[in-house]
């Protein structure tokens, strides 16, 4: 096997989701030379991802849109690929999935899209089959799966459980309920603040119209699944009543977790989880800038417009970026109105019981767990964190139950084949292609 030859490009882009797009487009479009890395097949990232036709499905034009200016601006998509590590300054090596060899890609500055996924608890029976991310769910069936006639529970926290619920109805099931674990106490001061983001509430009240016969309890949760073998029922509590919800699939998640490995590999610092950047979304590191949801979870439209300041001030456009920084911080301001809204509950803490898997990879038990006095402890003890998924699971997890963050990002950061780490080429190559001929 042959590793593929070291590539340059003025202005590389990991993540082809909207914040990625959108400062892809902006470098793009002002001349330079653009790059962008995805791990999936096409443009458009998780929230955007493409799937099969529907009827049902109305075609969403900021996704046509943004995908049709993308395209047009002339930036090079390089899908399939996921970044693993930087061995050399202005450096990133990329898997590609389809030919099993790493790419090395040489960059003047870099924008980092990496998005954000799904927080999962621990709970009774949450890994039985039937059980799964809400947004996950949502992406199988984009990409398939058929859930016509099931009857579907969607549980956990965040405004992602409305949208994936009129989502699936629209593809066929039944949706039985929406357990929301944040109070309407806590709600209500969103509940305002959306009436200064008309087109968000309009969204939120097209979902809870399109589900107006389905029961949306806010400051419920789930306590256990139910089922010998697959999940049979969902046991849901409000704190003071519990009942349980026979239904075919469980749809969970606790809002969501910023993808930051890559940019912590790199060096940029962290702030509460998240990527430190300046007013032109530069990081702590010199042509280095973050967008969308590693900077903090605040939406699509926090995204688009972090993304082309980003691409505005990486081409030298600082007038045309600065214009934009009003409806950013306002954007922004929404999102820290979201993370208090949807501020997950101490209860959520006491949910697993002593033989509660809480990492899947090496089945690790939460009284495996407990009795371990920090992160490192646990991976060393019990090897929490050290199975395929690298802790990007189990890590969120962990730091809900017991205050811990993960203190070790490793190259590679994704799970790669040893063949493909043995036939990329060495750092002294990869300089040597690096220098003039």
């Amino acid at each position: 096997m042959t590793a593929t030859a070291t590539r340059h490009t003025e202005i590389l882009v990991v993540g082809a989701g909207p914040a990625g797009l959108a400062a892809a487009t902006a470098a793009a479009s002002a001349g330079a030379q653009v790059t962008v890395l995805d791990d999936n097949p096409g443009p458009g990232g998780q929230i955007w991802r493409s799937g099969i036709a529907s009827a049902s499905i109305a075609i969403d034009p900021a996704r046509e849109n943004a995908i049709r200016e993308f395209r047009e601006s002339n930036a090079s998509l390089l899908p399939g690929r996921r970044a693993i590590d930087s061995q050399q300054p202005r450096t990133l090596r990329a898997f590609v999935e389809e030919t099993g060899v790493i790419e090395t890609i040489t960059w003047d500055r870099l924008i980092l899209a990496t998005g954000a996924r799904e927080r999962f608890l621990p709970f009774p029976g949450w890994t039985l089959p039937g059980v799964f991310g809400a947004g996950g769910l949502q992406a199988l069936v984009k990409g398939g799966y058929t859930i016509a006639g099931k009857r579907v529970v969607v549980a956990g926290s965040g405004p992602l459980l409305l949208a994936v619920a009129a989502h699936l109805q629209e593809d066929g099931a039944e949706i039985v309920t929406i357990a929301e674990q944040a109070t309407l106490g806590s709600m209500l001061p969103f509940a305002i603040k959306l009436l200064s983001h008309p087109a968000k509430l309009m969204q939120g009240a097209r979902y809870r119209a399109t589900l107006s016969h389905v029961p949306y309890r806010t400051g419920c949760w789930p306590l256990a699944v139910e089922g010998t073998g697959k999940l049979a029922a969902v046991r849901l509590t409000d704190g003071t009543n519990t009942w349980t919800e026979p239904c075919d699939l469980l749809a969970c998640g606790f809002h969501l977790v910023p993808n930051t490995e890559l940019a912590v590999l790199l060096g940029c610092e962290l702030h509460d989880d998240c990527v430190v950047v300046d007013a032109t979304q530069r990081t702590t590191l010199e042509d280095v800038f973050s967008v969308g949801e590693p900077t903090g979870i605040a939406g699509l439209d926090a995204a688009l417009v972090q993304g082309k300041i980003a691409g505005l001030a990486a081409t030298n456009q600082a007038t045309q970026a600065k214009a934009l920084y009003k409806k950013r911080n306002r954007e922004e301001a929404f999102g820290k109105a979201l993370d208090r809204a949807f501020a997950l509950r101490p209860e959520l803490r006491s949910l697993a019981q002593p033989d509660t898997i809480v990492c899947r990879c090496e089945d690790v038990r939460f009284a495996q767990l407990q009795s371990q006095p920090s992160w490192t402890d646990a991976k060393l003890q019990t090897r929490c964190g050290m199975g395929a998924c690298q802790g990007r699971i189990c890590g969120a997890a962990v730091q809900t139950l017991f205050g811990w963050r993960n203190t070790s990002i490793r190259p590679p950061i994704f799970p790669v084949p040893l063949s493909a780490l043995l036939s990329a080429p060495t750092s002294n190559e990869i300089t040597q292609l690096q220098e003039p001929s």
